[in-house]
């Protein structure tokens, strides 16, 4: 029998264009358990299921439900491992051993403690894996996050379950961030385990092809964004890691909307487009495995690299502001469509930065560190297209319009009102952009626009 311990989130003590996604979907079937087969789950691989998980790098998942690769699992034709499996309704799995990486072995209908069975794989991260679950005493579907069994993932999740109970701590509503039902540990693995949430908003886009958000919707994720972040910098705490797949709508459910305009899958027999539209625009924020207080130490490094603010490429430090920016290249993303600074390396991304935002203050320049004055010619400009990596880096940068003409070519109405507000969250200076509780007063939150209806979209 498998030692259990398990602690009610109340009673935890304090304890010192398209990059390459986690897979989703919302409308993907369940895999159908069989007699004839047992299936064995490792960390490896990726579920298409819609929820709370998030991408490689830092962080945790937090998914909803969900459908599972056909690469992520292993077959082993035996009726005895299945008639195993099912002598007990609540009975514990075989003891297994984690894969090489740490990450805990399970095979689907497999109970987690006599309190959860599991469903379905959702995700994977660098921390470990994301089951939909079944929990038996609240009957309802709940995302348990379950950390390798490796001691600094351990302990990482321990610092993770104190961000979340801080953040929960005066959020009584629970409509800012992801809530924590709870937490055990089980066969030397931290598993968390989270409400249930819908798709997440970089899903909602793939599952659209990319088609951006209406503008009117985009106010309304944006506006919830600065809250909640505001929310968590009023705590003291900088997330780290905004980006679009850890934002998650609070529902799954959508309705298709027609315009007219050619590209998407589904056309009507009159040359109608439809898209997708949340039925709600309700959102949560997730991944708080990388949170840091800012009284603690800060890595030199943060944030997934598309959303990353200059003065953490330049070594010049960060706090506040740099989840900020992240909050600027978001809006960018949901109101084109397509990841604002599309690379993956520095000199290309500078070059990015300078052709969509303008050219960087001489004073950031010169207060660069040693290892980012590569980056510079002289000392006083950026040094590209001669640094630039290769010809192909060079096209990509070119490509770029100024924020101004790529924003005009999307939204219609308040086009001049999110254009000042992206300057605001984007300048190069981390003293001179906005805060997130200012940016709330911004006239595109506060300004009455109402262009957004249930009629036909022009996009």
């Amino acid at each position: 029998m498998a030692c259990v311990a398990e602690y009610p989130s109340y009673f935890i003590e304090g304890h010192p264009r398209k990059r390459r996604k986690l897979t989703a979907s919302w409308d993907t079937r369940h895999y159908q358990d069989q007699a004839q087969q047992s299936v064995y789950f490792s960390g490896q691989g990726v579920g298409n299921g819609n929820g709370n998980g998030n991408g490689s790098g830092n962080g945790n998942g937090i998914p909803s439900s969900a459908g599972a690769s056909s690469s992520s699992y292993h077959y082993c034709s035996s009726s005895s491992l299945y008639s195993k499996r099912v002598t007990a309704r609540n009975a514990s799995p075989p003891w297994r051993d984690d894969d090489k990486d740490g990450h805990y072995m399970f095979a689907l209908g497999d109970n987690l403690t006599p309190r959860y069975k599991i469903l379905n794989k959702i995700g994977e991260g660098t921390f470990g894996q994301v089951l939909e679950c079944w929990d038996r005493e609240t009957r309802e579907f709940v995302a348990v996050k379950i950390v390798r069994g490796l001691q600094r993932y351990r302990e990482a999740a321990m610092i993770e379950i104190d961000v979340l109970r801080e953040v929960a701590k005066y959020d009584r509503s629970g409509t800012r961030c992801v809530q924590m039902r709870n937490w055990f540990d089980y066969r030397n693995h931290v598993c968390i385990v989270f409400e249930k949430l819908g798709p997440s908003l970089y899903d909602f886009l793939r599952k659209n092809n990319y088609h951006p958000f209406p503008i009117d919707i985009v106010r309304e994720l944006g506006k919830q964004l600065l809250e909640s972040v505001a929310y968590m910098h009023h705590l003291h705490l900088i997330h780290t890691d905004l980006k679009p797949e850890n934002i998650l709508f609070a529902s799954s459910e959508y309705k298709k909307v027609p315009y007219y305009k050619n590209g998407l899958k589904r056309l009507s027999q009159d040359g109608t487009c439809y898209m997708r539209l949340p039925k709600s625009t309700a959102i949560k924020l997730i991944d708080f495995g990388s949170a840091t207080f800012e009284d603690q130490n800060h890595s030199s490094i943060i944030s997934t690299r598309h959303y990353r603010a200059p003065e953490v490429i330049l070594g010049l430090g960060w706090s506040y502001p740099a989840d900020v920016w992240s909050i600027g290249c978001i809006l960018v993303e949901l109101c084109v469509g397509e990841t604002l600074f599309q690379t993956h390396e520095n000199m290309e991304h500078l070059a990015m930065m300078e052709r969509v935002l303008g050219p960087f203050p001489q004073h950031l320049i010169r207060k660069a560190d040693a290892r980012s004055a590569k980056y510079f010619r002289h000392g006083t400009r950026l040094n590209f297209p001669e640094g630039a990596s290769s010809r192909e880096s060079i096209r990509a940068v070119k490509k770029l319009p100024r924020l101004r003409n790529l924003v005009m070519e999307r939204a219609d109405h308040s086009a001049g009102a999110l254009i000042d507000l992206l300057q605001g969250l984007l300048k190069y200076e981390p003293s001179e952009r906005l805060e997130a509780q200012e940016a709330l007063r911004h006239p595109f939150f506060t300004e009455d626009y109402r262009g957004f209806g249930s009629g036909v979209f022009n996009i």
